[in-house]
């Protein structure tokens, strides 16, 4: 079987939104990852992104990726602790809330409860694998 290439998408869309999203369903990620440079006008999110698109019917493949956000004018946290750098979380979904065209605010919802709210002036967005796959069997599972 061919290896698959890493990803390497942008978003200038909710609709491109939706594709990354999907790629990052059930990444994880420290809170010590999570960094936003408030004069570069960047949020930064590395994380470990479960491979659903090489996933087989046992096992499953982690890389290392990096979700970048351009353009943010604020960030608000809800149920995230920021002083607890070595926390892990997982990342559920990412959407795009429009607002004053053509910014809104992205919203990344983790597990339990918490969630990032990004306020951007315009949607760009951008994720790339950063590494080598590597095996796990440690895959997701959702209750139906």
């Amino acid at each position: 079987m061919a290896e698959l290439a890493p990803l390497k998408l942008l978003a200038q869309d909710a609709e491109d939104l939706a594709v990354i999203s999907a790629a990052l369903q059930d990444a994880v990620a420290k809170i010590g990852d999570i960094r936003w440079d408030a004069s570069a006008r960047t949020l930064t999110l590395a994380c470990n992104r479960f491979r659903w698109e090489a996933a087989g019917k046992k096992k499953g493949e982690r890389i290392r990726s990096a979700l970048q956000l351009g353009d943010v004018t604020g960030v608000q946290a809800r149920k995230l602790r920021r002083d607890a750098k070595g926390a892990v979380v997982e990342l559920l979904s990412v959407a795009f809330e429009p607002g004053e065209a053509p910014g809104g605010a992205v919203l990344l919802t983790f597990a339990g409860g918490g969630d990032l709210k990004v306020s951007v002036d315009c949607l760009d967005v951008i994720l790339a694998d950063l590494s080598q796959a590597w095996s796990t069997s440690r895959r997701p599972g959702h209750a139906d």
